[in-house]
């Protein structure tokens, strides 16, 4: 192949989509304190392993670490494997202990949106009670798209993950970064980087409403990320007045 047209590693496309969403979002500014919640998986590994990878592209200051929670019904993470990627990438560990299922009361059933309400309030709490002021989570283009038809489908809104989201009630904001990649770029990555092979998965995710959401998705858009994109620059920017008053 000519060198002047050198195939784009996935690393570095990892890094460039990231980098160029953190600058256009302004995601991370120079001093902040980046708490990354950090379960073990192929995304928030990634995740990690970019915001490490892209400083010097971004050419400001900032300070992460590591968090990760564990739970009462899911010890398939390998935390000495975690640990030490994550020294290796110059990153803080820590880990927090969380009765998911214990927190359950009579007659209710272990769900997704429990799980993710009880781990994200951890994380809040640790967040506000160590210091930083940013949560980076490794929601995808995907996860975002998705979540959006999600909403729409079964819940009539117009809603989705976003990209920033500041908290009105804490001193702490949620950040992104994966946002403008799909989930086929950061699998491609977390080969090459010799994460994959070591990434756990939960077990209630398997039965997600979200596989029939995501094949419908796949079907319209061909499976084409710039289609993606667009649908996630859509919801950055909508044209409110035409949709319907209620």
């Amino acid at each position: 192949m000519n060198r002047f047209f050198k195939k784009k590693e996935p690393s570095d496309i990892v890094k460039k989509l990231v980098v160029k969403v953190i600058m256009e979002r302004s995601l991370i500014t120079e001093g902040d304190r980046i708490l990354i919640a950090v379960s073990g998986g192929k995304d928030s590994s990634v995740l990690a392993w970019a915001l490490s990878a892209v400083r010097p592209a971004l050419k400001f200051n900032y300070e992460l670490a590591g968090l990760h929670i564990s739970t009462d019904f899911c010890a398939c993470c390998k935390k000495s494997i975690l640990i030490k990627r994550l020294q290796d990438w110059g990153i803080p560990f820590s880990d927090l202990y969380v009765p998911v299922i214990g927190r359950l009361q009579e007659g209710e059933k272990m769900n997704c949106y429990w799980c993710s309400t009880q781990r994200r309030t951890e994380l809040l709490k640790y967040a506000v009670e160590n210091g930083f002021n940013k949560i980076a989570l490794g929601h995808h283009l995907d996860d975002i798209v998705e979540t959006f038809f999600m909403n729409l489908c079964t819940k009539g809104e117009l809603s989705t993950m976003p990209v920033l989201l500041k908290y009105r009630k804490y001193p702490v904001s949620l950040i992104r970064p994966l946002a403008l990649l799909e989930e086929k770029q950061i699998i491609s990555c977390a080969e090459e980087q010799k994460i994959l092979k070591n990434a756990c998965t939960c077990p209630y995710g398997q039965n997600s409403n979200r596989r029939s959401i995501r094949k419908k998705i796949e079907d319209f858009t061909d499976k084409d990320g710039e289609i993606k994109r667009r649908i996630l620059k859509a919801l950055g920017g909508g044209k409110v007045d035409y949709l319907i008053d209620n």
